[in-house]
């Protein structure tokens, strides 16, 4: 098991690539993924948060990233011949690497001891 954190152009580049993880679908013509990872998308991530006065106004907008943001549970990734675990074709490119969880974790598991 693995975790790693991902940044990409859009939402929807990110869900090209999630989606070319595997998909099927349904007899009701519903899309499904036929991977075992947990994918949570995090979307434009607060960069810097919102100052808000006493009365409840907002004296500075929260500033967003740009990026959508996704964060990954691997499951079930296969070792090569030299027993390394690397990321799905095309995810390495798009890995960010934080010092601890940042804004989200999967069920208390530490990302810095899972992370690629």
């Amino acid at each position: 098991m693995k975790i790693g954190k991902y940044q990409f152009d859009s939402r929807e580049a990110a869900q090209t690539k999630i989606d070319a993880l595997g998909t099927a679908t349904d007899e009701d013509g519903n899309e499904y993924p036929t991977h075992k990872h947990t994918i949570v998308h995090l979307g434009n991530i607060v960069l810097e948060q919102a100052v808000i006065d006493e009365d409840g106004e907002i004296e500075t907008e929260a500033v967003l990233s740009d990026d959508w943001h996704v964060d990954v549970l691997w499951s079930g990734l296969e070792a090569d011949e030299d027993g390394t675990v690397s990321h799905p074709y095309g995810w390495a490119g798009k890995a960010v690497d934080i010092d601890g969880d940042g804004v989200h974790a999967f069920f208390g598991l530490s990302y810095d001891a899972l992370k690629f």
